[in-house]
């Protein structure tokens, strides 16, 4: 049976009209970055949970997670709704190997990602151990529409701490938005215009990629 601990909410932050951020104090157990984190509500009797990327880093003592409210979703309509004080169960053990523990060493790691799916690698960046095992992080976070680009102000502060390191490449599907590339991660792949962007080649022997987001972005790359 699963087992829960009472978390506090401490910040819920409204991106968009379904794009949310909530903060959470809450005893867990250690975790890597790249893992999730599970949080649930009882709702007219039930208890109803769901996964959820952790985006800070695991040094930091406030859980984030970064989530979309789902039409006809019971769970993400209420904490979209949640304000500080209120109170959250929170599964005490982390899961998941979506982790640079994982990821051989190399001299490029590329990092994609869509929609809410950018948590994991923010968690990751704000750790020492990208910037100790690759040359280069090539970060990459695609949407449809722009004012759906979230935690704009923690990638430019990343991107200061790590310039000579991080190369950030904002997509966004819907929009022509001048810094950005115009369409899809897969297409741009192909076309060879992600690796121009980035002055880097996608190679076998030189670099390892993490993929995290909708399906079809992670079937067609």
């Amino acid at each position: 049976m699963q087992k829960w601990v009472q978390g506090r909410v401490v910040e819920l932050h409204c991106w968009t009209d379904r794009l949310y951020s909530i903060r959470v104090e809450a005893e867990i157990e250690p975790f890597e970055a790249g893992q999730l984190g599970r949080l649930a509500l009882d709702i007219d009797g039930k208890r109803h949970s769901r996964p959820y990327s952790f985006v800070n880093a695991p040094h930091e003592p406030i859980l984030e997670f970064y989530f979309i409210t789902v039409p006809d979703g019971p769970l993400s309509a209420r904490l979209a709704w949640m304000k500080a004080g209120d109170c959250v169960w929170v599964a005490p053990r982390p899961a998941g190997v979506f982790t640079l523990s994982h990821v051989p060493d190399a001299s490029t790691l590329w990092l994609l990602s869509t929609g809410t799916a950018l948590g994991p690698f923010l968690s990751m960046m704000n750790t020492e151990l990208p910037w100790q095992r690759f040359d280069k992080v090539v970060f990459v976070h695609a949407v449809r529409h722009d004012v759906e680009r979230s935690y704009g102000e923690v990638i430019a502060r990343l991107c200061e701490q790590h310039a000579d390191q991080l190369i950030s490449i904002p997509f966004v599907s819907r929009e022509t938005i001048e810094g950005t590339i115009h369409g899809r991660v897969p297409a741009a792949i192909e076309s060879g215009e992600l690796e121009t962007c980035a002055g880097l080649k996608i190679d076998v022997h030189t670099s390892q990629v993490m993929i995290c987001g909708n399906p079809a972005m992670v079937k067609d790359t």
